[in-house]
C-alpha cells in the first residue's frame, strides 16, 4: 500500500509497559509525531502506569489504545492468540496504518493489509542461552520459538537495537533477511546535578539476565552504598523497589524521578549476563555517570573505550573494579566524560531518521530493497 503523495505515513505500533520497551516505544512515538507522522499506540500486556501514561499524553498525532491482550512470553502457548488476532485486526482496519511496527514477533504472523516491521528487543531463547547456558526444552518455549521463527520469516523487515542482537537473532531463527541494527537514541542532556558518592544499579530485579544478586553479594566491601532501582516482580507496578542485599533501596519512581538520580550518580554498575541494548545504561552515560559493565558483547559494540568491563559472574572482580573506582576520582571523571561523549552518538534525532527511511521504503513499495547503513546503525560502525 502506498500513501497518498504529500501525506504523512501513519504508524500503528505495539507495545508493552513491561520493561524498557515502553520507553522505546513512547520516546520514538512522539518523536515522529513531532516529526508530523501519526502514531497509534497500542498496548498489549499490564496497563501501563500513571506516570508511563503521562509520557503519550497531549502529544498532537498520537493516540493511544491499551488492550489486555497477553504478551508472547507471559503466553508462549499462544492461548490468546486468536483473540489477539481479531482485536488488532480490527484496530488496522480503523486506523488503516501505512506500517505496522512490531515490537514483538508473533504478531507478525497475524494477515496484515500493510507492510509489518518487527523489532527484535529480546528473546526468551537468548534470554535462555546467556542465562542458564542451554536450550529452553519445555513444550511451551519450543511453541514460543515457532511463533518467534515464524514472526521473522512473516515480517517484511525485522530490526535488532544492536549488530550483537541483530547476529544472535539471526544465528538462532535464521530468518530469510539479514535484519538491520538501529542503535535506540535519546534526547542528549548535560548532568547538570553535583555527583554524589553513590553508585546505582537500574533494572528488573526479578529477571537473573539482569544479574543485580551479584552487586548485593558484593555491597559490604564497596566503601560506596549501591542504590538499586527496578521492578521486584513481573508486572509490578512500581519502578523501582526494595533493596538488595546488603544495599540501599529507594522509593519508588518514575522515569523522570530514575533520570534524576542518574544526574546524582557517580557510577553506573550493570552486571547484566544478557542486554540486547540496555537504554538505562544509555541514560546514565548521559547523565554523567562514570559506567562498569559486564563484558558482554553488546556492551563492547557500544561502550567499547567508554567503560570499565567486568565479567558479569566474577563477583570478586566486581568488588574490586567498583571498590577503585570509588576511590579513584580522576579515572573516575575520566569515564564519566568519555561515557558522555560517547552517549550523544546515540542521538534520538539519527534512530528516528532511520525508522523514517525504513517506514517510506516499505510503503512505497520497496519491501525486499537493500539499504546503504543508516548514520545510526551499527553496520555503519561495524
Amino acid at each position: 500500500m502506498t500513501p497518498p503523495q504529500g501525506r504523512a505515513l501513519r504508524i500503528l505500533m505495539t507495545a508493552d509497559a513491561v520493561g524498557g520497551v515502553w520507553i522505546y516505544a513512547s520516546t520514538l512515538a512522539r518523536a515522529l509525531c513531532r516529526k508530523g507522522f501519526e502514531v497509534v499506540l497500542v498496548t498489549l500486556g499490564p496497563e501501563p502506569r500513571g506516570d508511563q501514561l503521562d509520557a503519550v499524553t497531549g502529544i498532537s498525532g498520537l493516540t493511544l489504545e491499551i488492550t489486555d491482550l497477553a504478551l508472547e512470553w507471559i503466553d508462549p502457548e499462544g492461548l490468546d492468540s486468536e483473540r489477539a488476532a481479531d482485536r488488532l485486526a480490527s484496530i488496522e482496519r480503523r486506523v488503516q496504518p501505512d506500517v505496522v511496527h512490531l515490537n514483538s514477533y508473533r504478531e507478525a504472523m497475524y494477515e496484515w493489509r500493510s507492510p509489518v516491521v518487527v523489532v527484535a528487543h529480546s528473546c526468551v531463547r537468548s534470554w535462555w542461552h546467556a542465562c542458564r547456558d542451554e536450550e529452553p526444552t519445555e513444550p511451551r518455549w519450543l511453541e514460543y520459538m515457532a511463533h518467534v521463527h515464524a514472526g521473522l520469516a512473516a515480517a517484511d523487515r525485522w530490526v535488532a537495537p544492536t549488530g550483537a542482537f541483530r547476529d544472535t537473532i539471526s544465528r538462532l531463527y535464521r530468518p530469510g533477511s539479514r535484519g538491520l541494527a538501529i542503535w535506540n537514541g535519546i534526547v542528549p542532556y548535560p548532568s547538570r546535578a553535583r555527583k554524589q558518592p553513590f553508585i546505582l544499579a537500574a533494572g528488573r530485579q526479578w529477571d537473573e539476565a539482569k544479574n543485580l544478586s551479584v552487586l548485593g553479594d558484593i555491597a559490604p566491601g564497596v566503601p560506596w552504598p549501591i542504590h538499586t532501582i527496578g521492578a521486584t516482580s513481573v508486572g509490578s507496578d512500581n519502578a523501582s523497589a526494595a533493596a538488595l542485599p546488603h544495599s540501599e533501596g529507594l522509593r519508588e519512581l518514575s522515569h523522570d524521578a530514575l533520570l534524576e538520580t542518574m544526574q546524582r550518580a557517580s557510577i553506573l554498575a550493570s552486571p547484566a549476563v544478557y542486554e540486547p541494548f540496555g537504554l538505562a545504561v544509555l541514560e546514565a552515560a548521559a547523565a554523567g555517570c562514570a559506567l562498569v559493565l559486564s563484558d558482554i558483547d553488546s556492551f563492547r559494540e557500544l561502550w567499547d573505550e567508554a567503560a570499565l568491563f567486568v565479567d558479569a559472574r566474577d563477583k570478586a572482580e566486581w568488588q574490586a573494579a567498583l571498590a577503585s573506582l570509588t576511590r579513584n576520582e580522576a579515572l573516575r571523571e575520566e569515564l564519566q566524560h568519555r561515557a558522555a561523549r560517547r552517549a550523544r552518538r546515540y542521538s534520538l534525532r539519527e534512530t528516528v531518521s532511520a525508522y523514517i527511511e525504513l517506514y517510506e521504503d516499505i510503503s512505497s513499495g520497496g519491501r525486499t530493497i537493500k539499504r546503504k547503513p543508516h548514520p545510526n546503525s551499527a553496520e555503519a560502525r561495524l
